[in-house]
């Protein structure tokens, strides 16, 4: 009886620690799908900033550090100038709400209840002011801005030690951005499956193809 009962308390252990360890896996696995998913959207419109426009795109008065640290970015581009089933209004500026949905475009951090939300928020979407959330369990949005393509490390939540200084967001030709994914703890510190709270960085590198066609 004594062998059995210390079996069954030895099978106890590996299974909370089994079930803890899955629960941590699937958590992880959502919360670094949404992140690479949104970092992606952000990749590809931050790209695109300053289409068929004068300089970069990016609205410095906008692109700003909130309370907590996180970057903030609006980006502006004119993706349907030639379109020529858009109206004339749409097509040679950015006020039309509908024509004009993912022209101004800004990426934001929402500080929710329980988590931090990666926002997008679409001044000329289809209802007007859309916001929709990408990814939520973020720890932190990082945003540096280069005058070229830079190297550097990652550490904890961010980059460290760039190859060139920083630029302001309206003189940058390449912007680096930094999503920290934050993972809770499972289970309880001391007791069998306990998962300490961690980090995952996400990083993506972006080139602002736009940038320089006013030179041309």
């Amino acid at each position: 009886m004594t062998l059995t009962l210390t079996v069954m308390s030895i099978a106890s252990v590996l299974l909370a620690q089994a079930l803890n360890v899955r629960t941590r896996t699937n958590a992880n696995n959502d919360a670094l799908a949404d992140a690479q998913r949104a970092l992606n959207i952000m990749s590809r419109e931050i790209s695109e900033a300053g289409f068929n426009l004068s300089g970069n795109g990016i609205v410095s008065g906008d692109t700003t550090t909130d309370v907590y640290g996180n970057s903030m970015i609006r980006i502006r581009s004119n993706l349907n100038k030639f379109d020529e089933s858009a109206s004339t209004t749409a097509r040679t500026g950015i006020s039309v709400v509908g024509e004009d949905a993912g022209e101004d475009i800004k990426y934001f951090v929402y500080q929710a209840a329980n988590t931090n939300l990666l926002a997008r928020y679409d001044e000329y979407g289809p209802a007007g002011g859309t916001v929709t959330v990408l990814a939520n369990r973020l720890d932190s949005l990082h945003m540096h801005y280069y005058g070229g393509k830079v190297s550097y490390s990652t550490s904890g939540c961010d980059v460290t030690g760039a190859s060139a200084v920083e630029v302001s967001p309206s003189a940058a030709k390449y912007v680096v951005i930094a999503v920290c994914v934050q993972l809770g703890a499972v289970g309880v510190r001391g007791t069998a499956g306990y998962q300490p709270p961690t980090n995952v960085l996400l990083v993506s590198d972006v080139t602002l193809r736009n940038s320089d066609l006013p030179s041309y």
